[in-house]
């Protein structure tokens, strides 16, 4: 299975340079709400959240809308499917699926690894 992955023992520096290039490559616009990469506050220090791959939106999605690529295990979104209804957002356990006309999740394109200065991030297979 292919994901995004944060590598232990670097530390984010908050840049937000993937958040940045997540919602430029997808939005054409930086905007954090809709990027599928967010940096948190963990006790003062900053916390990469991507999505796990669970599966957990697909399980929850009323129209079948989020599916398993069987090759590298990523969910995907069919865009013409989903209604937008949200639901797959609020199942979220990393809570990093976005929302506008139809939902939105990580597809571990790498496009935010490249962006970060810190390499802190990969795309693994697992």
């Amino acid at each position: 299975m292919k994901k995004l992955s944060v590598k232990k023992g670097i530390p984010c520096m908050a840049c937000l340079s993937c958040v940045r290039a997540c919602s430029e490559a997808f939005y054409k616009v930086f905007d954090p709400a809709k990027s599928c990469i967010q940096i948190v506050d963990n006790k003062g220090e900053a916390k990469v959240k991507t999505c796990i791959q669970c599966g957990k939106c697909a399980r929850t999605c009323p129209n079948g809308a989020i599916t398993q690529n069987p090759k590298t295990g990523v969910y995907m979104i069919n865009k013409k499917t989903c209604t937008g209804c949200g639901e797959c957002v609020k199942v979220c356990p990393m809570q990093v699926m976005t929302l506008g006309e139809v939902a939105t999740k990580c597809i571990a394109c790498g496009i935010c690894a490249k962006a970060c200065p810190m390499e802190l991030l990969e795309v693994i297979e697992k």
